[in-house]
């Protein structure tokens, strides 16, 4: 059946076009009127369905270039603490939830934020005083830290003579006990006896991720971690039944994850798997690498020390979990293999040794669409570079704003200078690079229009205190076009899916409907967009 989009305005993936009409056939755009060319029916086949846009915005699908779907359905079915706020809050919640399960072996979940606790480290004895009797694992929202009761600590068997682990660090009182946050490859010191996800959790999981982010308009993304990674177990099996039995609705690439504790000899493996997965709209073409952790805990990699509370220089300027000679091989070997790389990288060290490790490929492996995420410091002399080596700039917009992570656990710890330097998504922009947009979730809401928001105005809709209402640093801030094409035909294009992310003729036609023209208000009210309807393939696979 053939549809017709008509009665608002289009974004079509490049640029605001105004008054539109949109005719859809088989799957694909088949015309597009603006202007005043709108004002005149479309020649649409008999039969044909009308969908009156009622003022709002029709655009393409979004497409999430960074996030974990399976983990972000995993933590909706558990103990989710991802919408409660405060300590008392989550601590009510494992209570609840524990009660309801009483014959779970493992309490599991996550979704807690650091600023709700001093110093961002929750405590194992809060967790022990509403679950004593069972083990409780509990990653938090950047999924950097792991927050655990005594019972968990016991059976890792962590105590004051266990040591920290070279790419990690257990949080201890002043006798050296651990007090129950477990910091990036301490994580798995626990999280390696979490019981397996079973195929049948694995598959709910997809299904309830993918139904979540249709809701929001998301028709395609980019699985950041596809492996075992710090008690995740691996999505690809659910992606490869998904995709065999057909309910895999948008087209999904699977970043591989790179061992960083292994080195080239895991290249036959990648390969392997990469065969193994890639079947119908799932293709595991991708290897991430994740170079550092994040700036709130310390394990970000800076080029300078980061700061103590007085503001004296510390001897902690955060882990490469790579060796930058070991990062280069890597890359040069995965682009010799015709993988795409996909980077974490959160400090100004970190995203600079991953520009030196793209810098010494050739025009062919530079062609491959390689990225890196978050983005959080970027050293103003490696700018340039993104546009100039090829490297796409994927953004998670959504963290750039004045909330209690940045004012309490990141800022006093950067100082003044290498706090200006933090998602400079408008210099990024300016100097020519690729954006793309990816939302992380569950580490953060995938809404796009969330991010879009912050994007343009460096707040966050609707929070209270300097976050809502004080744009944090916004010379970086982008402009309402470049925003949501960096989530449509930029994320598309880091998909490899150059006839999607846009609206023209022969496009596929993979579309949401906005309630509203965000174009055509106020730039404070972007966040209250919501949506009406997400479209795959010109069939209907959301609607509000």
């Amino acid at each position: 059946m053939a549809t017709l989009f008509r009665g608002g305005t289009l974004f079509d993936g490049e640029q605001y076009a105004g008054v539109a009409q949109v005719l859809v056939a088989d799957g694909r755009i088949a015309a597009v009127s603006t202007g005043d060319a709108a004002e005149q029916p479309l020649d649409a086949p008999a039969g044909t369905r009308v969908v009156d846009l009622e003022g709002g915005l029709l655009a393409p699908g979004f497409v999430d270039a960074h996030v974990h779907v399976v983990q972000g359905g995993l933590e909706r079915v558990r103990c989710d603490l991802s919408g409660l706020d405060g300590r008392e809050a989550y601590l009510a919640a494992v209570r609840e939830y524990a009660a309801a399960h009483p014959d779970l072996p493992w309490i599991q979940g996550g979704g807690w934020a650091m600023a709700a606790f001093p110093g961002g480290t929750p405590t194992a004895a809060d967790l022990d005083a509403v679950v004593p009797d069972r083990p409780v694992a509990l990653p938090n929202r950047d999924h950097h830290g792991l927050w655990v009761n005594s019972r968990a600590l016991a059976l890792a068997g962590i105590d004051r003579h266990t040591p920290d682990p070279p790419d990690g660090r257990i949080e201890r009182d002043a006798a050296g006990e651990p007090t129950g946050t477990l910091h990036e490859g301490a994580m798995q010191l626990v999280s390696r006896l979490l019981p397996a996800t079973t195929d049948a959790e694995a598959d709910a999981a997809l299904a309830a991720g993918q139904s979540y982010l249709h809701s929001v308009g998301v028709v395609g993304w980019q699985d950041a971690i596809v492996g075992e990674y710090v008690g995740m177990d691996d999505p690809g099996p659910a992606y490869l039944r998904a995709a065999r039995a057909g309910t895999l609705a948008g087209h999904v690439v699977g970043a591989l994850w790179w061992d960083r504790d292994r080195g080239l000899e895991q290249l036959p493996g990648l390969r392997e798997r990469r065969a193994e997965y890639t079947h119908g709209r799932f293709r595991a073409t991708s290897v991430k690498v994740m170079q550092d952790g994040v700036a709130e805990n310390g394990t970000a990699a800076l080029t300078e020390p980061y700061l103590d509370r007085c503001g004296h220089p510390t001897a902690n300027a955060g882990h490469s979990f790579l060796d930058p000679v070991r990062l280069g091989e890597a890359v040069r070997a995965l682009a010799a293999d015709g993988f795409q790389v996909h980077v974490h990288g959160i400090g100004d060290r970190g995203v600079r040794e991953a520009l030196d490790a793209f810098a010494g490929l050739d025009a062919a492996g530079r062609a491959l669409r390689h990225h890196i995420a978050h983005l959080q410091l970027i050293h103003p002399d490696d700018v340039a570079r993104f546009a100039v080596l090829g490297v796409a700039a994927n953004i998670q917009a959504l963290w750039a704003c004045l909330d209690e992570q940045m004012v309490d656990l990141t800022l006093p710890f950067l100082g003044p200078e290498r706090a200006t330097w933090q998602y400079p998504f408008g210099d990024l922009h300016r100097a020519g690079a690729r954006l793309v947009a990816g939302s992380d979730w569950p580490v953060s809401t995938p809404d796009p229009l969330a991010a879009v928001h912050t994007a343009v105005t460096r707040t966050a809709y609707g929070e209270a205190g300097p976050a809502g209402t004080e744009p944090f640093l916004p010379a970086q801030a982008l402009d309402l076009e470049t925003a949501f094409a960096a989530y449509t035909s930029g994320s598309a294009w880091i998909n490899g899916r150059d006839d999607a992310g846009r609206v023209r003729p022969g496009a596929v036609a993979d579309l949401v409907v906005l309630d509203r023209d965000p174009f055509a208000g106020p730039a404070e009210q972007i966040g209250a967009t919501r949506v009406r309807s997400t479209w795959i393939d010109g069939a209907l696979v959301h609607e509000a």
